[in-house]
């Protein structure tokens, strides 16, 4: 097989020849840029500067040359955005500082800073009115310059056997809005306001909906698996309650999901969100989501086993293939092997199975451990 019919069987609930493996598709299945030079040293490849795909996470783009080095199925396209275009750092003192174009201030430490924080957003007035959100500069997100060039790369790598997979242009809406008015805002407003923060949500929903009928009317033909990533998840449980997500996220997520359905019909739906979302699993098949990710094993009701069991026939999982809070940075290689082999006998028995890390590889990732990671997933 090659790369994406490799890919499309384990969509398909069938056994590849091999478990597919995804790194840096997406900017949820990427490789910090630390931990990424260390590795192409390890792995004798030249010491190329990498581009950034994501720099407010400080994400590599992964150089062709890995990706062929270590036999990755997948390759991403990234709309342009406030994450990847437009990103100046601004010397504010101890600081770099980032002014995206949704008025949200990023800030990352001079020293051994990592990534950015929000430091500023824009909406949190406690007095905020929903005419503040309409009258708000909104970026345009259904520009078709978002998506310059992407169709000349999803092409060729079709035309190479790779799949191809389309990022959305900003993350979803609830985690987005908690991005322009501050967590606790937002989750007091779904509280009490709701008439007020469905404002906020439409007009998000407006904006998602405008990327996608653009992205997908130049590459729906193009593209194997297109992805809408929103965290609902902690450790323990959920950041609303199963209520709160089915009265005033759940339409509006499966308007987002019809809408992709229907421009690109044969590319599979992935959905990310970290931590324990089991309750919430039922509602996501409903709206029409086909690809979990990443299955956080160590959250509360995540366990792969159970999971599987339990969903193995309607979803594909994508991702939970190490654990990256605890065993990728901190485990001996030999303890990296055995959480791979553990999850991928969870996993991927019958097909509905790709191989990532259980999210981003952080900076403080031995490269020792990447590469038993991938030794162990080679069997």
């Amino acid at each position: 097989m090659d790369s994406r019919e490799r890919l499309l069987t384990a969509l398909n609930h069938q056994e590849p020849d091999r478990v597919p493996f995804d790194l840096g598709s997406t900017q949820i299945t990427g490789i910090h840029i630390i931990a990424y030079r260390r590795l192409r040293r390890a792995l004798g490849l030249p010491e190329i500067e990498p581009e950034l795909c994501d720099a407010i996470q400080r994400l590599a783009l992964p150089g062709e040359d890995l990706l062929q080095r270590l036999q990755v199925d997948t390759r991403g396209l990234y709309p342009l955005n406030s994450h990847n275009w437009g990103v100046v750092e601004e010397d504010e003192g101890e600081d770099w500082a980032y002014h995206d174009e949704w008025g949200i201030t990023h800030v990352r430490p001079k020293e051994e800073g990592l990534y950015f924080n929000i430091m500023e957003v824009p909406l949190a007035q406690p007095s905020l009115t929903a005419e503040d959100i309409r009258r708000y500069p909104w970026p345009d997100m259904g520009a078709s310059w978002r998506v310059a060039g992407l169709r000349e790369r999803a092409e060729r790598c079709r035309a190479a056997g790779y799949a191809v997979v389309l990022k959305d242009a900003f993350t979803g809406i609830f985690e987005f809005a908690q991005r322009l008015v501050g967590m606790e805002n937002l989750l007091l407003t779904m509280s009490l306001d709701q008439k007020l923060v469905g404002v906020l949500f439409d007009k998000l929903l407006e904006l998602k909906l405008d990327y996608w009928q653009t992205a997908l009317t130049e590459l729906g033909d193009v593209v194997d698996v297109v992805t809408y990533a929103d965290d609902y998840g902690t450790q323990s449980s959920q950041l609303i309650s199963p209520v709160m997500f089915r009265q005033q996220l759940k339409p509006r997520v499966r308007q987002i999901f019809a809408l992709q359905a229907r421009l690109a019909p044969h590319a599979r739906r992935f959905f990310h969100s970290d931590g324990n979302v089991r309750p919430l699993i039922p509602d996501f098949i409903e709206i029409g989501m086909d690809i979990l990710n990443p299955v956080q094993g160590t959250a509360v009701g995540m366990k792969p086993v159970e999971l599987k069991r339990e969903f193995g026939r309607e979803l594909v999982f994508w991702g939970g293939g190490v654990d990256t809070q605890g065993i990728l940075p901190h485990g001996t290689p030999q303890d990296v092997r055995e959480d791979v082999r553990r999850n991928i006998e969870a996993l991927a028995p019958g097909g509905g199975y790709v191989f990532s890390a259980v999210h981003n590889i952080q900076a403080d990732v031995p490269p020792e451990n990447i590469i038993a990671m991938w030794e162990a997933l080679q069997g």
